[in-house]
């Protein structure tokens, strides 16, 4: 609707009651019991209620024998029960607050709070989303039936404005309102400026960010540290830190230095993008600007350094932070934690946790998840078992990822049956299992040899809406390669692929293992270059599968090719290969080298197991004979 036509609308609305003196008449009266009685009492005047109307809700609200808590009385207790307000009885009420500042019992905390609540009612009924020109409007004819501070009030009406419209994510409209502040030269507040910031931010708009904090400077609006961070932290995050870096240098030349809630920003994008010389880069300039780095510094960098499996650099930074006497919170003890787990120190990670307790510092989910997923990876079932009831104790429930942690543990340990228990218990709380949950437990039956339970599983989750990805597909392939039955593998092999789920090297090991070990070296071998053309490199189990296939074939050369490669390829053989390769020379009768190659496997610190010196002893029978 064009800003003229609503205008039209609202002053006909205004205005085209042929019985103004009967209006009066009514807001007479009304105001009359509100100063004798209150607003509860007009419930027993129903007839009064029935006749309000827009000019009558104006009289009464703009009546100087009415405080403003009167006013704010009635007026909620019209919108309660009979009256929907239009746009202009708000104003004329925020305005009525506004002026009643030192004659009025509403003390100006709770003054304010009503202004913004009024505004916030306004802002969110969709009935009353106008033109901020059609507001404008309504604010100077308010203004006009009273002599006051006309641009103070605009002005603060304005801002207050602007926040709401920011604050209920209305950003055209908060716009609208900046611009007409703007135009009529309103002093504008960097406070309100933030509150825009921060939405925009939360809201994922980055270059919306981006660009009024340009028009802030342009316009010579006071910017601090605080409103450039809040850019430079969206830029940071989505990993435009060249942006952000740009913009500091900008504003530093206008006098505003970064610091340290700023610096960090800049080290959590570069650790996103695994850019180690710009971490590197931000330390030194915070040396340089002599900002120091806080406790948040220091979480980022042990978590970034841990992430990346620079555990000692983890450590040391841990060490270096106690050193400077910075006091770890939770979640730097959890970074710490989750970076020992990570690299097998679970002694260490629980003596941690055990430090951490005994300051007084109370575990979160993360701390625990991390823990658990440290003991779980161990092996130690049990002391996951402990950890999960501790933490219920301490009214922690478990969350997704604990459960998952959990059922992988419990089916790495050949525990699926508790796995499968705790999967129950985990869709009784209304946690739905989700594909981690399926692949782990599937993976888990295949290796106790459950090959139909793993089946019936993977096709129960698709079932129920659950969609398979990569893993999935590939343990499905893997029981069909080790059922023999290839023309079901190629199957769900394409079926994979038309699904969008793209094959990785896992993926084609099971399907070049399964056809190496029924002789079909074609396919295996198809397969192979299928791989390299996709990108994909071949890895010690791919070769390992073909030099088995081709021992199995009876083509003991082309393996011994294939074995001498792996260095070529930068791959090392490992117990299964020379087991393979072993197994196949002995076959073949070739004892003494058999024997070369069983000395060799023994000075890579490699032990052999029983099928090698099967081998080997049958090899000196065939020789023998």
């Amino acid at each position: 609707m064009s800003t003229p036509k609503m205008w039209s609308n609202l002053k006909k609305a205004f205005s085209s009651n042929p019985s103004l003196k009967l209006n009066q008449e009514i807001a007479g009266k009304i105001s009359k019991t509100l100063v004798s009685s209150g607003a509860k009492s007009l419930q027993t005047t129903p007839s009064l209620l029935s006749s309000l109307n827009s000019q009558t809700v104006h009289l009464i609200l703009s009546n100087h024998i009415l405080t403003a808590e009167s006013c704010l009385d009635f007026f909620h207790f019209i919108r309660k029960n009979y009256y929907k307000p239009d746009l202009r009885a708000y104003i004329t009420l925020i305005f009525k607050l506004y002026r009643s500042r030192k004659s009025d019992k509403l003390h100006k905390s709770q003054k304010f709070a009503e202004i913004r609540h009024l505004f916030n009612c306004a802002a969110v009924d969709d009935g009353l989303r106008v033109p901020v020109t059609v507001i404008a409007s309504l604010v100077d004819d308010a203004c006009n039936e009273s002599k006051c501070n006309r641009a103070k009030f605009k002005e603060k009406f304005f801002d207050l404005l602007f926040r709401v419209y920011a604050d209920n994510k209305m950003f055209g409209e908060a716009l609208e309102a900046f611009e007409h502040m703007e135009k009529k030269g309103f002093h504008i507040d960097e406070r309100s400026c933030l509150v825009y910031l921060l939405a925009l931010r939360r809201g994922g708009q980055v270059d919306s960010c981006l660009r009024f904090f340009r028009r802030m400077v342009n316009l010579d609006v006071e910017v601090t540290v605080y409103s450039l961070t809040i850019v430079l932290d969206g830029l940071c995050k989505r990993g435009d830190v060249e942006m952000g870096r740009k913009l500091m240098d900008e504003v530093a030349a206008k006098g505003v230095k970064a610091n340290v809630v700023t610096y960090n920003a800049f080290i959590e994008g570069y650790f996103k993008r695994l850019d180690l010389g710009g971490v590197a880069e931000i330390l030194t300039l915070m040396e340089k600007e002599g900002v120091a780095c806080n406790v948040v510094t220091y979480t980022l960098l042990i978590h970034g350094f841990s992430n990346i499996g620079k555990i000692e650099e983890a450590q040391r930074l841990f060490e270096e932070m106690r050193e400077k006497g910075i006091e770890a919170d939770v979640y730097v003890y959890t970074s710490i934690i989750s970076c020992n787990c990570r690299s097998g120190n679970v002694k260490r990670a629980l003596v941690l946790f055990d430090e951490m307790t005994d300051k007084g510092l109370i575990p979160s989910a993360h701390t625990y998840g991390a823990l658990i997923h440290g003991v779980c990876k161990a092996g130690q079932m049990e002391a996951a078992q402990m950890l999960v009831n501790e933490m219920q104790g301490k009214g922690i429930d478990l969350n997704p990822v604990i459960f998952n942690t959990l059922i992988d543990g419990y089916c790495e340990s050949g525990m699926v049956d508790e796995a499968l228990r705790l999967q129950v218990v985990m869709e009784k709380k209304g946690l739905e299992s989700d594909v981690f949950a399926y692949n782990s437990i599937a993976s888990g039956l295949c290796k106790l040899n459950r090959k139909d339970e793993a089946k019936g599983l993977l096709f129960s989750m698709v079932e129920r809406g659950v969609s398979p990805n990569t893993m999935s597909f590939t343990t499905l392939i893997d029981i069909y390669c080790k059922e023999g039955n290839f023309v079901e593998a190629k199957r769900v092999f394409r079926e994979m692929e038309e699904k969008g789920n793209v094959p990785n090297i896992i993926t084609y090991n099971v399907l070049i293992d399964g056809y190496s070990k029924r002789g079909n070296m074609k396919e295996a071998h198809k397969l192979k270059d299928e791989l390299e053309n996709r990108g994909l490199i071949p890895d010690v189990y791919t070769c390992t599968s073909l030099i088995h296939g081709e021992c199995i074939d009876g083509k003991v050369d082309m393996a011994l090719k294939l074995f001498d490669e792996m260095p070529q390829r930068g791959l090392v053989p490992n117990v299964v290969t020379y087991t393979a390769m072993i197994s196949g020379l002995s076959k073949d009768g070739r004892s003494e080298e058999a024997f070369k190659l069983y000395d060799e496997m023994k000075e890579t610190g490699l032990t052999p197991d029983d099928t090698v010196y099967s081998s080997l002893v049958g090899s000196l029978h065939s020789a023998e004979s």
